[in-house]
């Protein structure tokens, strides 16, 4: 499946990829990290797979990743005229691994928070948020004109305890019904279909999964199926070590110029998960 993913991501960048405009890095002399990527000839970006942004090619045969992030540092690459050379991240790496100048920059999307803020620079081209779904059926949902309707005394919303959306859920919602249940996944789905909650909340990023394989569920912010929500917004980018001003200056011009390109390089993603 994944595999199947990942060689539809490539053929649809292909056929969006259009004319690049160039954006000229520094002249030598004003970034000494982009002296030295050009000097060791490669740029170096620590990658682990996370949709839709960076998704890897478990298939064996072909490039072994896809996805906007990607996309981004491909065209780094090419500017500099270096070789693009993954490294392998983890979870507990991918920040250190700046520090230790074992990568140029941290390709593997990361949110940004006021705790990494503090130690590393962002390049922002996207953002993960939250939505709230239920049934097209129930009336206490489909009369719900926003997510700000939905804190009702009279509208049960469902979370999972220990989820990453249970203290957004009791701030966001104080004057709703709650129902805490154990489970894991993306979103409490059992509790909308089996109709013991009106709204649940999920990541805008699987609810679009969700949406195909369960029938007959709205979402709020209905506005481009919710995929523009700013509910529990976190900004979503690749990092460099702090204290490199020039070089955070051109990779975020650069990304300000694929906007368009790397916004559909993840719906993309998104609708073949």
């Amino acid at each position: 499946m994944r595999a199947i993913l990942f060689a539809a991501v490539i053929a649809g960048s292909m056929l969006t990829g259009g004319v690049v405009h160039s954006q000229e890095p520094p002249t030598p002399g004003v970034s000494p990290r982009i002296d030295a990527i050009r000097k060791s000839g490669e740029l170096r970006v620590g990658v682990l797979a996370n949709l839709p942004w960076l998704v890897e090619n478990t298939s064996g045969s072909g490039e072994a990743w896809a996805g906007p992030a990607w996309t981004l540092a491909k065209e780094y690459a090419k500017l500099l005229n270096v070789k693009l050379t993954p490294v392998l991240v983890s979870h507990e790496t991918k920040v250190p691994v700046l520090a230790a100048n074992q990568v140029d920059l941290t390709l593997s999307p990361l949110a940004e928070t006021p705790e990494r803020s503090q130690v590393v620079d962002f390049v922002i081209y996207s953002n993960t948020s939250v939505c709230m779904f239920g049934l097209a059926s129930n009336q206490k949902f489909a009369n719900a004109k926003s997510v700000d309707d939905l804190n009702n005394p009279d509208v049960t919303i469902a979370y999972f305890t220990g989820g990453g959306e249970e203290g957004w859920v009791k701030e966001r919602f104080p004057k709703a019904k709650l129902r805490a249940v154990a489970g894991s996944g993306a979103a409490p789905i059992e509790e909308i279909m089996a109709r013991r909650a009106d709204a649940a909340p999920s990541n805008r990023v699987p609810l679009v999964g969700i949406q195909k394989k369960v029938k007959g569920l709205a979402v709020l912010p209905k506005e481009n199926n919710c995929q523009d929500s700013t509910e529990k917004a976190a900004p979503v980018g690749l990092a460099v070590h702090k204290g490199q001003d020039a070089y955070l200056v051109w990779l975020r011009a650069v990304a300000n110029r694929l906007e368009g390109q790397l916004k559909a390089d993840e719906m993309r993603v998104i609708e073949m998960l």
